[in-house]
């Protein structure tokens, strides 16, 4: 059985004092969805914050990336021990930022998912196509190089306990959205690439939307067959919206979780 997640990624914003605020507004409404997975993911100053706030109301913590590496010489990474001491569950993989803004490559990625399931955090994998790649038709061929590139270097059971969310660059924050056929067309691609693989770990194997998810589009996506949640952005930052989401998620359950 699948269940719907909804994932805040709150990138490189927030205050002490404004995280508190939406922490405020926002965990009172949504700590009562029980039949959904809800985690937030800020930046790293402010995780032991947030953490602090969601162990109480049963939400998950989740971090924005992590190294590779255990322990060493590696001024300023963070690794996935330390992200568990923390009481991070989830940790975010390859999102498109880290790849275009940092130079992670899909090898690094593979090492980066290894670490966090290593630790037993669960990795979600960030995969998806620029604008001009998906105006080229590279669309699958992008995904799905992405995605291959962590089951060839480290199996097909890497994607046991992980999560995908398919985020198309082309849609973040451009004012661009896919609609809910265009996303689901991509997101069922995925589960049959991993299904060519093993077909028990495609049907149990999460996948999220991540591109510009909002409160007005996110009913409309999460009742497609083959998405499982959402990776919010910018809407995780307004609580009325991120609560609007979550509940969308929450209603559609019986579209989105199917047993298995």
């Amino acid at each position: 059985m699948r269940h719907p997640i909804i994932m805040g990624n709150w990138k490189m914003n927030g205050s002490l004092t404004a995280n508190a605020a939406l922490l405020d507004a926002l965990l009172p409404v949504v700590e009562g969805l029980g039949s959904i997975e809800i985690v937030i993911c800020p930046p790293f100053p402010y995780l032991s914050q947030a953490g602090s706030r969601l162990r109480r109301n049963g939400i998950a913590l989740g971090a924005q990336t992590l190294s590779e590496y255990g322990a060493g010489a590696y001024t300023g990474e963070v690794s996935a021990a330390m992200l568990k001491d923390l009481g991070c569950r989830y940790v975010l993989v390859g999102h498109s930022e880290r790849r275009s803004l940092n130079g992670e490559r899909d090898s690094d990625i593979a090492q980066q998912l290894a670490a966090a399931k290593a630790e037993g955090l669960v990795p979600v994998l960030c995969v998806g196509e620029s604008l001009e790649e998906r105006q080229g038709g590279e669309t699958r061929a992008v995904v799905g190089r992405q995605i291959e590139a962590v089951i060839d270097a480290l199996g097909i059971d890497s994607m046991l306990g992980s999560v995908v969310a398919y985020e198309p660059v082309w849609a973040i924050g451009t004012g661009e959205t896919a609609s809910p056929e265009q996303a689901q067309e991509v997101h069922a691609y995925i589960r049959g690439l991993v299904a060519r693989r093993s077909a028990v770990i495609a049907e149990r194997l999460p996948l999220l939307y991540g591109g510009s998810v909002k409160a007005d589009n996110a009913a409309a996506l999460f009742a497609q067959p083959d998405i499982d949640g959402g990776l919010v952005g910018g809407a995780s930052l307004d609580a009325a919206a991120f609560c609007r989401i979550c509940r969308a998620a929450a209603g559609n359950d019986a579209v989105n979780v199917r047993d298995r």
